[in-house]
């Protein structure tokens, strides 16, 4: 199967680049908003949030007048991350020098109780730094009044994991922390989706933090090695362990996820699962002792392979495993891991070329969080894929709406990930022929630019959380399959979605972000050609020179109008047709506003074809006009009988 999205990078190296002190430019941009009480940076994976970190942090207690540092992680193996580190020796004005008496995420720092007795301790003594996990800092929490925290700064990194629901506890301290005492607050996420369902922060919370954003295109662009990311998926037929070796390349470094023993994709033996793919690849010629590492003989040509098993859950082995996972040095010290929880966030094998993930996965922030980890700046890659293994729908199947319903997500996921990993615009208004765009720009006649902060705050931080959520509603997810027409996605599902996210924004403003989310989706999804000193955008099958965009043209594109092009050229007829017979029988009930939108096109259709759209035609948009026909006859007869 082809790549949904193929991004090349110039490769300019001004991401891995330091300044005089040693920072990257990411950590720069941070450290420039090192004065604020609450910060949130947004960062890609690899893009080194720990170090910006670090040196905001030392400032905060060198400059700034704060006593004491509490770094908070979601597991013990991302607390590596934070070890000692010579900051001096690049330039900056103090080392981060942690006692390993208090990081407690080190081997060895076994039982909640000692760690919160140790967590204690600290608030009481001389040390400055803390490193913990999330789950300690939430035992000591319940064991602590607010205002212990004060002139302290609690650094959250995968901040994605503290929620707004009620249930969050990491969330509720959080709350109760802002609230209660002097605390500064960091938090860090290399996800741009805060949560996928239930958001990260209150609106209210989250108007408080000052944000730093650094996003994927930058971050890549700016590589040195790196020069093009591939995201895709394949299709299987039956049980995927005996199609794994379609799609697994052991020449690339891998990372293999195999699905969750709850999902319809798993054999429910995952130990199993490991031994088959094994026995596929070649001949365990040992396990080593002291490593945990196993050694593949390779069928085709007898080369030794190096594969780490982290879905082997007996703590011994897989600590040994991890540990020496934790050393690897060099690009031959390991060839394959296969992981099924771990190996997500935080893990860094920078040598990793793909990341091959069995089954549909339900979360944004895990499929962004999975890439991440081979998008590292290598000198032994150019190219990094992501792969997303998938059942391929069966009519025969009982599971088949919900195997078509992982197909569209898989696919929509993947179609979000282009818009966030593509350069960004700015868009502006058109305001005569003679007003032409500077370098970056995008011109569009009629386009309401952002008028207020709120507006412009949504925009440059919420975009891609906003088309997370858009993407992800049901309605849109069947529109998929060619059913609803442009302008109903743009005028009426997208508002609606914008008005239950952001509740407090004024009819204007609410039309500004719809414009925005709308003409931003379009752009990134179509395909521009430069010829000459003209630029073009491949929109709705035709290339439209960009100066002629106006917001009237593109409110009638389907700015997922890729999604289904992807559908109808990569599978097959039978699938396509199971795809759309799924739809079909869940289809969405009219509203009386698409009605009113497709009339004037029915009207059009009467005219050219001289006779009334059919049920029973294949194109999608006829059939929604009929059934447009029927409703609106149906609510005449409503409104006649009182």
């Amino acid at each position: 199967m082809p790549d949904i999205v193929h991004v090349t990078y110039s490769q300019s190296g001004q991401s891995s680049k330091n300044n005089a002190y040693g920072m990257r430019e990411m950590q720069e941009k941070a450290y420039q908003a090192r004065d604020a009480q609450y910060l949130l940076l947004k960062a890609p994976p690899a893009s080194g949030k720990s170090r910006a970190l670090m040196f905001i942090a030392l400032d905060k207690l060198v400059n700034q007048g704060l006593k004491k540092v509490i770094v908070a992680v979601p597991e013990k193996s991302i607390g590596g991350s934070f070890q000692s580190t010579n900051l001096k020796e690049t330039g900056f004005f103090a080392n981060w020098e942690p006692n390993d008496e208090y990081n407690l995420c080190t081997p060895g720092m076994d039982g909640s109780k000692s760690k919160v007795q140790a967590f204690k301790n600290f608030l009481e003594n001389d040390e400055k730094i803390l490193i913990c996990t999330h789950a300690t800092l939430r035992f000591a929490f319940e064991e602590l009044d607010e205002v212990k925290f004060n002139n302290i700064l609690l650094a959250i990194d995968e901040f994605h994991h503290v929620s707004a629901d009620s249930d969050s506890r990491l969330g509720e301290l959080l709350r109760s922390i802002m609230l209660k005492s002097t605390a500064h607050i960091v938090a860090m996420t290399g996800s741009y989706f805060r949560g996928d369902s239930v958001p990260v922060l209150m609106p209210e919370d989250e108007a408080k933090f000052t944000k730093v954003t650094y996003n994927y295109y930058e971050q890549l662009n700016g590589y040195k090695y790196l020069k093009s990311l591939g995201i895709g998926y394949h299709f299987y037929q039956g049980r995927y362990t005996n199609a794994i070796l379609e799609i697994l390349d052991t020449d690339k470094k891998t990372i293999l996820h195999i699905p969750n023993v709850n999902s319809g994709e798993s054999t429910k033996d995952k130990h199993q699962e490991v031994d088959t793919i094994l026995d596929a690849i070649g001949d365990v010629v040992k396990v080593d002792s002291e490593t945990g590492i196993i050694h593949v003989k390779r069928k085709s040509d007898g080369k030794l392979l190096k594969v780490a098993d982290l879905v082997n859950d007996n703590p011994k082995d897989r600590e040994k495993v991890v540990a020496y996972l934790r050393e690897i040095k060099s690009v031959d010290d390991m060839d394959l891991i296969i992981a099924l929880g771990m190996a997500k966030e935080g893990f860094d094998w920078p040598y990793c070329e793909h990341a091959l993930t069995v089954g549909y996965r339900g979360s944004l922030t895990e499929i962004i969080q999975i890439i991440g980890r081979c998008t590292r700046d290598s000198d032994n890659k150019s190219h990094a894929q992501f792969t997303n293994l998938i059942a391929q729908p069966d009519a025969a199947d009982d599971l088949v709406r919900l195997s078509v319903n992982n197909m569209l997500k898989a696919i929509t996921a993947s179609l979000l990930m282009e818009q966030v990993l593509a350069p960004n615009f700015k868009f502006k208004t058109k305001i005569n022929d003679e007003d032409k765009a500077g370098p970056g720009e995008i011109k569009i006649r009629g386009f309401k630019t952002p008028s207020t902060k709120r507006v412009k705050d949504i925009v440059e931080s919420d975009l891609n959380d906003l088309k997370a959520k858009i993407l992800q509603d049901e309605t849109i997810l069947k529109s998929i399959s060619g059913n609803l027409d442009p302008e109903v996605i743009n005028k009426v599902l997208i508002p609606k979605i914008i008005q239950i996210t952001y509740p407090d924004l004024t009819d204007e403003e609410r039309e500004e972000v719809r414009e925005y989310v709308v003409v931003d989706s379009v752009i990134k999804g179509g395909e521009i050609k430069e010829v000459g000193d003209k630029r073009f955008i491949r929109m709705a099958g035709q290339f439209v020179n960009i100066d002629d965009l106006d917001i009237d043209l593109i409110d009638r594109i389907n700015p997922f109008q890729k999604a289904f092009e992807i559908l109808s050229k990569d599978v097959t007829t039978k699938v396509l047709r199971v795809i759309q017979d799924v739809i079909a029988a869940t289809r969405i009930q009219m509203t009386l506003e698409e009605a009113l939108i497709l009339w004037p096109k029915i009207n059009d259709f009467v005219k050219t074809h001289t006779r009334e759209p059919k049920l029973t035609s294949s194109d999608p948009l006829e059939i929604r006009m009929a059934e447009a026909i029927i409703y609106l006859k149906e609510q005449k007869r409503q409104a006649n009988n009182g």
